[in-house]
């Protein structure tokens, strides 16, 4: 015999199926927009913000030594990024002469602040300081600031290259790609102890000249930007090779690979502002695998047979082998 079940019961469990879908929903999808921060929040934030961060980024967020923490080029910047990533940069990064000092709730009570000069509305319940919860609110389109151009050879740098390819190689994707492969077995945030009585090695070098001066996860940083800001020079017209041969510029697959190795960059740099050093080195896979595809087409010799004249195959460099 079928089982009857009254019409209230229906009623009632499908307006708790209703209100259960409607509380998941609201916690699934937020934005600035909806009050997600309290004024109270926000003035703990801005008593924090002027002892730890004013110094740098200006007393009403304009910027100064750091950038505007306000305005439509930031909301660009952060365009539909759920707030955890603004959240993750401040508590790992900031301050800059002490980083990883803020607590996640003093991370909250800034980014209240943020929002509170930004003109974003404040709401009844506080801005959570947990990952999760900030994962699941998001910024705004930033449709207020001037779109970025997209990248075309035929648009990069009008002045002409200083230097050829292998230079450029040499100078700045090597070094600084060599810097993230480091990041595999170095962690850059431990402590660093200097040796006593250790010999420095002769001859001008990197760590002679600049050694002391850059350190840690901030080194890691300037490489990864270098890395993600190649590819103007990749593209620039007139730049020749090593071997005189001109830089393929319009080879839509020099374009592929040159824009992979950008993106790459902008990876691992994203990867660094966790401060961990797991992060970075998984994202290391992907800087070596752009740094291959290319090397394997335009650089290195098909099937190993070399030149005894010519073991690095600088004759045939720049031309699809």
């Amino acid at each position: 015999m079928p089982r009857t079940v009254s019409l209230s019961i229906l009623s009632g469990c499908a307006l708790g199926v209703a209100l259960f879908s409607l509380t998941v929903l609201a916690q699934q999808s937020q934005t600035v927009r909806q009050g997600v921060f309290t004024e109270a929040q926000a003035g703990r934030g801005q008593a924090i913000y002027k002892t730890q961060c004013s110094s740098c980024h200006g007393e009403m967020l304009e910027g100064r030594l750091g950038p505007p923490l306000a305005g439509d080029n930031f909301i660009a910047d952060w365009d539909k990024q759920p707030l955890s990533e603004l959240a993750g940069k401040i508590r790992n990064t900031m301050p800059q002469n002490n980083p990883g000092k803020l607590s996640g709730q003093q991370t909250a009570d800034i980014l209240a602040y943020i929002l509170q000069v930004g003109k974003f509305p404040a709401g009844r319940a506080e801005l959570a300081a947990d990952e999760a919860a900030l994962k699941q609110i998001t910024w705004p389109a930033g449709n207020g600031a001037p779109p970025k151009p997209a990248l075309n050879a035929a648009q990069a740098l009008s002045f002409p290259p200083a230097g050829n390819l292998a230079q450029v190689m040499r100078g700045i994707l090597f070094p600084s790609s060599n810097i993230l492969f480091t990041v595999q077995s170095v962690d850059p945030g431990a402590p660093t102890t200097p040796v006593e009585g250790a010999v420095s090695p002769g001859g001008f070098n990197w760590v002679i000249w600049g050694g002391g001066i850059y350190k840690g996860w901030e080194l890691v940083d300037y490489a990864a930007v270098a890395l993600a800001e190649s590819a103007p020079l990749m593209l620039t017209p007139g730049r020749r090779c090593e071997n005189g041969k001109p830089v393929p510029i319009n080879d839509p697959e020099w374009v592929k690979f040159t824009l992979e190795l950008a993106e790459a960059g902008k990876a691992a740099y994203k990867a660094a502002q966790s401060r961990n050093q797991e992060a970075v080195s998984d994202i290391t896979n992907q800087v070596a695998d752009s740094c291959l595809n290319c090397h394997q087409v335009y650089r290195d010799r098909r099937g190993g047979v070399l030149n005894p004249s010519d073991p690095s195959n600088k004759a045939a460099r720049c031309v699809k082998q």
